[in-house]
């Protein structure tokens, strides 16, 4: 068992943490890899056979699919569910597609209140909110509508918000290689919302600290700071 860490700067999961490949297609799920190189052919299979499952789902909780109202719906829900799970399709390096500089500076760069929407990996419904990312440059800078894809391929796919939001650390981490990254999703969850505690107020926030975000609390709370400005 790992020893208890009362020093965040110290913690064994964040020094040592999993290495990002760059794809970033293999974590957690081995089979992204295939879907991403699915044939035209083989994804009319997967369409086909996703809407089938969708008609056995109606049968279950007591529709008939084959009333008017239901006809269309198995193929529209296979679509959606194909749409919303479409960071499976996507990979880093395309999305990055080589935008990133050089650039004498050594200063924290921020993007905040990025919306994002995911599927909870426990109950296959959404949770959805903002995030804010920021790192400090070590004279390599990435263009900004790269982070928010990075963010959008990672939250279109069966999540749960911790992971999503190490992912999004680690790949700039992996990418820039910078002093150091920083991580904060706010989100809400219907799996909690709508269902289970059924609490609609409730919000849950996660971090990801790397580098000197993490081991300089100076650095840490000025990031902070920026991002609580409205």
């Amino acid at each position: 068992m790992t020893p208890l860490v009362t020093n965040r700067a110290q913690s064994p999961y964040t020094q040592h943490h999993p290495v990002m490949d760059f794809d970033a297609l293999s974590w957690p799920s081995q089979r992204t890899l295939p879907r991403e190189a699915a044939t035209d052919e083989e994804r009319e299979e997967h369409l086909v056979k996703l809407s089938g499952a969708v008609r056995t789902i109606l049968e279950c909780v007591g529709e008939d699919p084959g009333r008017e109202g239901l006809l269309d719906t198995p193929e529209r829900y296979a679509k959606a569910i194909l749409f919303c799970t479409k960071g499976y399709e996507e990979n880093l390096p395309a999305i990055v597609n080589n935008a990133v500089f050089q650039e004498t500076y050594d200063e924290m760069v921020i993007v905040k209140d990025i919306e994002f929407f995911s599927l909870c990996e426990h109950h296959l419904v959404p949770f959805f909110g903002k995030m804010h990312i920021g790192y400090v440059s070590n004279n390599r800078v990435i263009g900004l509508s790269k982070i928010v894809r990075i963010v959008e391929m990672f939250s279109r796919r069966l999540q749960i918000q911790e992971r999503l939001t190490k992912q999004v650390g680690l790949a700039l981490s992996e990418i820039l290689q910078p002093q150091g990254v920083a991580v904060v999703v706010e989100s809400s969850h219907l799996c909690m919302v709508m269902r289970g505690v059924q609490k609609t107020g409730a919000i849950t926030t996660t971090s990801s600290m790397l580098g000197c975000m993490r081991s300089t609390s100076k650095t840490r709370e000025e990031f902070l700071n920026l991002i609580s400005r409205k």
